[in-house]
């Protein structure tokens, strides 16, 4: 069976991308071997099963990645939250501040509602910017937040520090 330090092993560190000083935690190794993206799948849902899911939330991109798989897992439907214009129907937009700017992250005004019970997917928590506006959004409609699921932790730039009180799930733990 895959271990979290199969997975672990399998990231592959990109240094000074997308800019120098950064070393990006490349996850394409794991898309690559189907038992360690599975096995991701399966520990990124677990925590979850029985907590009556209605909807997962991913964020784009590599959250679709991961959310797909674990919304089928937990019997759930799929919420694609994107960058501005991406979406077809009327969206909510939620804006928020990054540390050289602003963005913003749009979600289908009909996708979830006020008795949902809602999983947030994304690949990597690093500042939290990006899962606390998620969590706006959805809060916005009324839908429950049940918690977030990480296949990458960077804990040491605090982004659970931006969603306190909330229930955090991460694999792997880079400090």
């Amino acid at each position: 069976m895959t271990s979290l330090d199969d997975l672990k092993r399998a990231i592959r560190e990109v240094a000074d991308f997308p800019k120098p000083g950064i070393g990006f935690k490349d996850i394409t190794p794991i898309l690559l071997e189907a038992s360690l993206f599975g096995r991701a799948v399966e520990l990124m849902a677990a925590p979850y099963a029985g907590a009556g899911i209605s909807r997962v939330v991913s964020i784009e991109s590599r959250g679709f990645i991961f959310g797909a798989p674990i919304a089928l897992r937990l019997g759930a439907g799929l919420v694609p939250i994107r960058k501005p214009g991406k979406l077809p129907a009327a969206t909510q937009r939620v804006e928020y501040a990054l540390e050289y700017g602003t963005d913003a992250l749009e979600m289908h005004n009909d996708a979830v509602g006020p008795r949902d019970r809602v999983l947030i997917v994304d690949d990597v928590l690093a500042t939290g910017g990006t899962a606390a506006a998620a969590a706006q959004l959805v809060g916005a409609t009324g839908g429950a937040v049940v918690g977030f699921s990480f296949l990458i932790e960077l804990d040491f730039l605090k982004g659970r520090q931006r969603l306190p009180g909330r229930r955090i799930e991460a694999l792997l733990h880079y400090t």
